[in-house]
């Protein structure tokens, strides 16, 4: 009887003994990834995102390879580290994306949300300003430019007074 135990006790830790291969961590998801499971469009951040960290209270760093531009309905400008808080439905605390208004002037975004349940559109803050635009232009991720190219036209100033047309009042 007591060999039978040993027997038995020996049958029951030898798996715990005996070296079993074990799976590789799964693959680090993709900051694309990451951004629907807080219903954000993927499309928000360009192409060449090389790195980034998540913590558990939605803090997170984005590493760009370079400072890029992208075209939207506005001209998108990206530093290469881009911040803020992830939660779900937005982007708080944001610093690293600039907007293009007015021909020359930038401004930071603050705030990015999205309206849920989703309604197709997308709200950025910048300054004290909301913008709602349609999220379809977000849904896909887009290749980033080192240069800001613009669709806007440029307006050409006139080069002498002579060429200024001179208002007539009476």
């Amino acid at each position: 009887m007591a060999s039978k135990m040993k027997l038995l006790s020996l049958l029951l830790l030898l798996p715990l003994c005996a070296s079993s291969p074990t799976d590789p961590p799964a693959p680090k998801p993709t900051v694309y990834e990451i951004l629907p499971k807080f219903s954000l469009p993927s499309g928000l951040l360009p192409d060449s995102v090389v790195n980034y960290t998540l913590s558990d209270d939605g803090q997170f760093e984005v590493y760009l390879e370079n400072p890029c531009y992208i075209q939207f309905d506005y001209l998108v400008y990206y530093e290469q580290k881009i911040t803020g808080k992830l939660s779900i439905g937005s982007i708080t605390n944001l610093k690293g994306i600039q907007v293009q208004r007015f021909y020359f002037f930038w401004f930071d975004v603050d705030e990015i949300k999205v309206d849920l349940p989703p309604s197709g559109s997308i709200y950025f803050t910048v300054g004290i300003i909301n913008k709602e635009l349609e999220l379809d232009q977000f849904l896909t991720v887009r290749s980033c430019t080192d240069k800001a190219v613009t669709s806007t036209p440029v307006v050409e100033m006139p080069t002498s007074v002579d060429d200024i047309p001179m208002l007539v009042t009476e």
